[in-house]
């Protein structure tokens, strides 16, 4: 056994009680013993036990009462206030048992039934059993739950949009609904759709992400339906599809905007009929498959150039959640940069404690183009070249080419060499109190001024 069970018995007869207890204890088990199922009662307001052993014949209150009020907990504070709480697996004991008695006790929440007189091996195997079983049960309790926080805690926001884009997620995640996940490229499509999957009830099942984009015309029909031995040349055995290795999952098609027109007949059909037919196979196979799909193109007007069937269209898209691109989200970008650096520095065996504020103003300041992705990458590259304990702006790679344009634009449009001073003295004083932490006498020794002239620049130059 790991660790010490406790175990409750309950049993109007003393010699019971006591022969139990000393069997119990021999085998590791913490054991309290109650008269009757008040005393039980009473003494579950004050502990919570692993294992209840309960005899059903009792006086006062016997079992079947006692698990009444036990699984039924009162709508409101009672005299024995907190009973019920400290339920736990119940096992009941009965030297009168019938098969009928058996099924009450189950239907009232009892894991198992015992005729008395039984074995001590036998109240052992029994207490085994059930330690197993639940045993069992907290572990895929604990595996669904990493699962789901595994999935949704990746999506990392702080925006209004997106906060509600993760309540659209919750809501449609039972559903066998289909849904299109649309958005610029990189702004997570992929992760919202595990989210879906894992967030649902098919999170113990598979979930399959395809790139329609990345198979090539003339195979894509095999990989997601399959084929059977000899359908073309080199068909030299049979293959299952994606769509039927999903059966009970979900499969993500991604870039959907790209599968051939074909294709998309051929995906229609089994959106609707719920079937799919191997290449060079006569019969269909029905197949259970949740499919959320993805895309970056606007398909209502790859509609309108008869790119995309209108139909299908109107088939994907009964769901629709739309990810803004990372410039319409500027709260999400130094939540996601930290959140970033802290992955790397971990991978990377660095120890960078913070983001300057120099850096993360270029940060908030950039396009974003490549969005979160491209967000991820920068800081990839800021923790494999800074080897201080704070990212510049001379670790991120677009800063360079803002500079250039920036001289570029003074050189044409401003010859004033106060104000290109003024610039350079006002960037240089808040580097030195980043540096410090904000501690204006030592910024003051690192900018070689008095601390009076600092505090005057700070003031002239609001900062």
């Amino acid at each position: 056994m790991n660790g010490m069970s406790s175990i409750l018995v309950i049993d109007d007869e003393e010699s019971m009680r006591h022969m139990l207890s000393i069997i119990l204890k021999k085998e590791g088990y913490d054991v309290v013993c109650a008269g009757n199922g008040e005393q039980a009662l009473t003494v579950l307001k004050k502990q919570d036990f692993d294992f209840i052993l309960c005899d059903i014949k009792m006086p006062k209150m016997d079992g079947i009462e006692f698990l009444k009020r036990l699984k039924t907990p009162p709508p409101s504070p009672s005299p024995l206030e907190g009973e019920g709480r400290g339920g736990g697996v119940v096992i009941m004991m009965s030297a009168y048992g019938t098969i009928d008695t058996a099924l009450e006790c189950m239907k009232l929440g009892a894991y198992d039934y015992i005729s008395k007189p039984f074995k001590p091996d036998e109240i052992i195997l029994t207490l085994k059993k059930a330690e197993e079983r639940e045993k069992l049960k907290r572990e895929n309790i604990r595996l669904k739950e990493t699962l789901s926080k595994e999935y949704q805690s990746e999506i990392i926001t702080k925006d209004k949009k997106m906060l509600d884009m993760l309540n659209l997620v919750k809501k449609v995640s039972d559903y066998n609904t289909t849904v299109l996940i649309t958005g610029e490229s990189g702004t997570g499509k992929e992760l919202a759709a595990r989210a879906i999957h894992y967030s649902g009830v098919r999170r113990d099942r598979s979930f399959i992400p395809v790139n329609c984009g990345a198979i090539p015309k003339n195979l894509i029909e095999s990989e997601l339906f399959g084929h059977v031995k000899g359908a073309f040349t080199d068909a030299i055995r049979t293959k299952t599809g994606l769509f039927e290795e999903s059966d009970k999952g979900t499969i993500f098609l991604d870039e959907i905007g790209e599968l051939p027109m074909d294709m998309q007949i051929k995906l229609l059909r089994v959106l609707q009929d719920g079937e799919i037919r191997k290449v060079g196979d006569t019969k269909a196979v029905k197949v259970d498959v949740r499919v959320i799909a993805a895309t970056t193109k606007n398909l209502s007007e790859e509609i309108k150039k008869g790119g995309f069937r209108e139909d299908l269209f109107y088939r994907l898209n009964v769901i629709q959640i739309h990810l803004p691109p990372l410039r319409e989200r500027k709260d999400d970008i130094p939540v996601l940069a930290e959140y970033f650096l802290k992955q790397y520095c971990e991978r990377f065996g660095k120890v960078i404690k913070y983001i300057d504020a120099d850096a993360m103003e270029a940060l908030l300041n950039y396009r974003w183009h490549g969005n979160v992705r491209e967000l991820e990458n920068v800081i990839e590259r800021a923790a494999i070249l800074e080897d201080g304990e704070m990212i510049t702006p001379e670790c991120l790679p677009f800063m360079e080419t803002q500079d250039t344009r920036r001289l570029q634009t003074q050189e044409v449009s401003d010859f004033s060499i106060k104000r290109a001073e003024d610039d350079i003295e006002k960037e240089l004083i808040k580097k030195a109190l980043n540096a410090t932490g904000g501690n204006r006498t030592h910024a003051a020794k690192l900018l070689e001024i008095s601390h009076r002239a600092l505090l005057y620049k700070i003031k002239e130059y609001g900062l």
